[in-house]
């Protein structure tokens, strides 16, 4: 008899993760909770929401689960694999306590500081004064600074301030008028890294690792990363910035170290640990860490693993990692986020979309707000799809995916033109 899985989640990310199990030959039934239309047809959405863990815990059981897999962060905070490992259910995911790595930038920052693990020199401020006088001895230097809430802000926590006035503004909104609630009681203002980003992604089971791929992605609206943040508008495989001496360097100096702290500090780290890294002329260093696969990175890192995930996220959740292997897939993936008109602002739903049927076979299109209404798919948030294409290049997969882009139709539909445009300025040199 297969397996039955549990995904919790309802976005593009947990698409990915639904597609990619049901190719296991381990798995014969999938549930995911919310889900979505584009999971729905792989798996049996049940409408719980990701923040029940009660509901999600009585689901598991009623539906004898075997593996859970959650998606976004939020639950992982709030302790579902706490309660999930109590009752004697196999989760992949971290405990609430190492999830901070994600959940406090403090917890982060002060680990990486005891550890010696390269990241931007910062300050923890409670209030203004702290604040203005670190902000101050910055410029003297002629460094700009980052302002981080503390905790969980809805991907909005950070401001990268221009000028000192900017910087101010920031820490004023978070500790004074309350912007971000409880999140920016406390404030971290840290040196402003100069470099290219680059995501790594590798899975632990709190003492080993696997690698999996590095990804970059495109955080602005707009062509030319200009414009607001968003929570992403697309991404791809294997910059070219991120070359194999450079993985040993972080896996050496950043993934290991920050490994052995948490085992060392009480708090083993079992799930997928998201890496994100600024690549500056002192060599690599982290700008955060979160403790799920990002999203649209999941679209285009979890096609590239050769074969089955389920022995992989067993393996991270029993501790086991070190009996197994993982390959990557050759070439690269390139996924592009279609969104709604004046996204990450106000924007309308509803709008019908058309156009998926037109798609070449072997394209990817994995939902995130989305939903069916009277036999039409209609769109039911900021991002709405993202469309994956693979090639032994980047330059053909870029060619593949926004060849299925432009059949693709929804009212106000906004996309960038640009994603992986560092990687093909690499490859064209």
């Amino acid at each position: 008899m297969g397996k039955r899985v549990l995904v919790i989640g309802q976005g593009g990310r947990e698409h990915a993760l639904v597609w990619k199990l049901a190719q296991s030959p381990s798995v014969a039934k999938i549930y995911a909770a919310p889900g979505n239309p584009g999971i729905a047809r792989l798996a049996e959405c049940v409408d719980i929401s990701v923040n029940d863990i009660d509901q999600l815990l009585q689901l598991a059981r009623d539906r004898e689960i075997d593996l859970t897999v959650v998606g976004p962060e939020a639950p992982l905070m709030e302790g579902i694999v706490d309660r999930f490992n109590r009752e004697g259910l196999l989760i992949f995911g971290p405990t609430a306590a190492a999830a901070r790595i994600e959940g406090s930038k403090i917890f982060t920052k002060e680990l990486l500081q005891k550890y010696h693990i390269p990241t931007a020199s910062f300050r923890v401020c409670e209030n203004m004064d702290q604040a203005r006088a670190y902000i101050r001895a910055c410029a003297d230097k002629g460094l700009s600074v980052v302002v981080k809430a503390d905790g969980l802000a809805a991907g909005k926590g950070v401001v990268v301030a221009r000028n000192q006035e900017e910087a101010l503004q920031a820490v004023h909104d978070m500790l004074e008028a309350g912007t971000f609630g409880e999140a920016g009681r406390k404030v971290v203002v840290e040196e402003c890294l100069q470099g290219e980003e680059v995501s790594l992604f590798v899975l632990a089971d709190g003492r080993h690792h696997l690698s999996l791929c590095s990804a970059q992605d495109h955080k602005r609206i707009f062509d030319n990363d200009e414009g607001p943040n968003t929570g992403g508008m697309g991404a791809y495989t294997y910059p070219t910035v991120y070359t194999p001496e450079l993985h040993r360097q972080v896996e050496d100096t950043i993934i290991k170290p920050v490994l052995r702290a948490m085992e060392a500090e009480g708090y083993p780290y079992q799930g997928v640990l998201y890496a994100g890294l600024m690549i500056t002329t002192r060599g690599p260093m982290v700008l955060e860490f979160n403790a799920r696969f990002g999203d649209p990175e999941a679209q285009v890192v979890l096609p590239m693993i050769k074969g089955d995930l389920v022995p992989l996220l067993e393996g991270a959740a029993r501790g086991s990692l070190d009996q197994l292997a993982v390959e990557m897939e050759p070439g690269t993936c390139v996924g592009v986020v279609l969104a709604s008109g004046g996204y990450p602002g106000g924007f309308e739903k509803g709008k019908v979309i058309s156009g998926l049927d037109r798609l070449d076979e072997d394209t990817l299109v994995f939902h995130a707000g989305t939903r069916e209404e009277n036999g039409s798919l209609l769109t039911n948030g900021g991002r709405v799809l993202t469309v994956v294409g693979r090639g032994n290049t980047i330059g053909q997969a870029l060619d593949r995916v926004y060849r299925e882009v432009e059949k693709i139709h929804f009212d106000k539909m906004h996309f960038r033109r640009d994603i992986g445009f560092r990687a093909l300025e690499g490859e064209n040199r």
